[in-house]
């Protein structure tokens, strides 16, 4: 606490002022009282510390719960979703003392979000976010404006690109300023500028991001960085801003020969080709992804691969190789627990059914699917599967569930719109 004093150029009394005296402040300085922790979030505030700065452990020891915090956030790390989330909420029902409470519920909410429910990610950020503006740890409140600007980015929410810029704003008044952080919030500010069709700015936002984190990523980093790029042009659209990044990722990958992560670059950059009507091209690449998926230890990515075969089946009107492929893929998905592809399988089976006419059958696929992607929390995925869900429904002439499900992609797309909607008819009407 006096090191910390000392530094922001303080006296006792201008330390304490207006929560606790000078005699106190000497007192706790010499170690003869402890404080509170309300008078430890003051004297945060006041020096412009974390609170975690005055708990160090002497001489750099790690208590017990120092360490499960660290375990958390190492499995948040290396992406064990499960083995955090129920690591996260042990801890936080045991009762952590106030000072980590931020650190795990940020951690926490991270597993959330990586694992798909958004609201309870939703939630916990918030928390820890109020946590760290209180104890004027403008780092971690930085990271935590991130993340609501990516949730607020998936949600296509007005505020995405103001919670990034003020993130990075907070970020840089800092010093020295942190390298990593700032490019992974210029990479946060880019993907809300995609989703805002801002295509110019996103695109130097990036290579900014890029540029800084040189000294700091990997080349495995780097790809990735390029691949989620390259995603955020496809969601919103933009084809060939969408290649040529996703392109950049294959070919840092191929450097790396990261076959896992090439496999699935090789099928995103099909994917958008098939988009482009470029089939050709389209089958080249999956014919590379399935070369790198048929080896053993490629399961996860295999069932990908094989959806991405059946869209291309489909494209070319070849419903039964699309409906075998569908099958292969919903197999290999179901082996290795992957929900999410389960559920994109359980989508172009549909498809697959209604090109034969076999209503009942696609029926039961999509409500498979809209299941599956409730289930993950997965919005956008949601509001696509209802849209051509109904888009089927009017086709059969069936316009009462066709409007049921369009009703529901319009809520999936913009949550608590249709109540908003209700509550103004309703006071209309009064």
């Amino acid at each position: 606490m006096r090191q910390a004093r000392l530094e922001a150029g303080l006296s006792l009394a201008q330390l304490g002022k207006g929560h606790v005296t000078a005699p106190a402040i000497y007192l706790v300085e010499t170690g003869r009282t402890r404080p509170s922790l309300p008078t430890l979030e003051h004297i945060a505030r006041r020096t412009n510390k974390p609170v975690e700065f005055f708990l160090a452990e002497p001489g750099g020891g790690i208590d017990e719960a120092t360490a499960r915090v660290l375990e958390l956030e190492a499995l948040v790390c290396d992406s064990r979703h499960a083995e955090a989330i129920a690591l996260g909420q042990s801890m936080l029902e045991a009762g952590p003392p106030a000072f980590r409470l931020g650190k795990i519920r940020f951690l926490l909410g991270q597993a959330y979000l990586a694992a798909g429910q958004s609201e309870r990610a939703t939630a916990l950020i918030e928390d820890a976010r109020a946590h760290f503006e209180a104890v004027n740890d403008a780092i971690m409140l930085a990271e935590c404006l991130g993340v609501q600007a990516s949730l607020a980015t998936s949600a296509q929410a007005r505020e995405a690109v103001s919670l990034a810029e003020r993130a990075l704003a907070i970020c840089r008044k800092q010093r020295p300023v942190p390298a990593p952080t700032e490019a992974r919030l210029l990479a946060v500010l880019a993907a809300a500028l995609v989703a805002n069709h801002d295509s110019e700015r996103a695109v130097a936002t990036y290579e900014a991001a890029i540029q800084i984190g040189r000294s700091s990523f990997d080349l495995s980093t780097t790809a990735r960085l390029h691949a989620e790029i390259g995603m955020s042009f496809r969601k919103a659209g933009e084809a060939e801003n969408a290649v040529r990044y996703l392109a950049r990722s294959i070919g840092v990958l191929e450097a790396l020969r990261e076959r896992s992560a090439l496999a699935r670059a090789e099928t995103n950059l099909a994917a958008v080709l098939m988009e482009r009507h470029d089939f050709d091209a389209a089958r080249e690449h999956l014919r590379r992804a399935e070369e790198l998926s048929a080896e053993s230890d490629l399961g996860a990515a295999r069932g990908k691969v094989l959806l991405g075969q059946c869209e291309l089946a489909m494209h070319e009107g070849d419903v039964e190789r699309a409906q075998s492929l569908g099958l292969d893929a919903l197999e290999a998905a179901e082996a290795m627990e992957d929900a999410l592809t389960m559920a994109e399988a359980h989508v172009w089976l549909g498809r697959v059914a209604d090109e034969r006419e076999e209503h009942a059958t696609a029926d039961r696929e999509f409500e498979s699917a809209i299941r599956g992607f409730e289930a993950l929390g997965k919005r956008e995925r949601l509001l696509q599967s209802h849209g051509a869900y109904a888009e089927i429904l009017e086709r059969r002439g069936e316009l009462a569930r066709a409007y049921t499900h369009m009703k529901e992609a319009l809520q999936a797309s913009r949550p608590g719109l249709l109540r908003e909607a209700q509550d103004e008819e309703r006071a209309s009407s009064a």
